[in-house]
């Protein structure tokens, strides 16, 4: 059937989807399935064996949400909050509500100052990041960048995006420039 152009189509009785629809309605009576007598009927419960799941030990610090008067049953321990990035995130935790920008805006502020922590990590390291081929700039150039954009919808901020991604490599190497150069005119004194 047709769409109609208030939106809304008729809704077939089960005997018109029968005469329709080869099969349908097979299993509609419980009888007429195969696994029948194995199945359980879970409609009444979730088939938990608990009211509350036991609760996990915590060991140290846990964030919790202010609108919770006690941490979840069962949470994540791979990623224990450290450093500054740490102290961000504990104090949107501690202090703003799940409701509040706050809360969200200090959180990704904790993932910025955690990212950055984390490329200047490696570049004391035997493999620092390389930002030409992660960005994936360096794949552009045999895929035709310039014609795969056109008749997208995303393409409206397609010219910040290299500012975006490079611009902090590109003043990062400055800063870096700046201190070396200040330092080489403090030795010559």
């Amino acid at each position: 059937m047709p769409y109609t152009p208030d939106g809304h189509s008729p809704v077939p009785s089960p005997d018109e989807l029968r005469d329709r629809i080869p099969g349908w309605g097979a299993d509609l009576d419980p009888a007429d399935r195969p696994s029948f007598p194995k199945e359980v009927d879970m409609r009444g419960s979730t088939g938990a064996h608990w009211e509350l799941p036991e609760q996990q030990t915590a060991h140290g610090y846990r964030e919790r949400s202010i609108e919770h008067s006690r941490l979840t049953p069962v949470f994540g321990t791979a990623q224990p909050l450290h450093g500054v990035s740490g102290v961000i995130r504990r104090y949107a935790y501690e202090r703003f509500s799940e409701g509040r920008a706050a809360h969200w805006l200090l959180l990704v502020l904790g993932d910025r100052v955690e990212s950055t922590g984390a490329h200047l990590r490696s570049l004391f390291s035997a493999r620092p990041d390389n930002p030409l081929t992660e960005t994936g700039i360096m794949a552009e150039r045999g895929h035709h960048p310039v014609a795969s954009r056109r008749g997208r919808v995303d393409t409206h901020h397609s010219w910040i995006d290299p500012l975006l991604i490079g611009g902090p490599w590109i003043l990062g190497a400055l800063a870096i420039v700046a201190i070396v150069r200040k330092a080489a005119r403090g030795a010559r004194r």
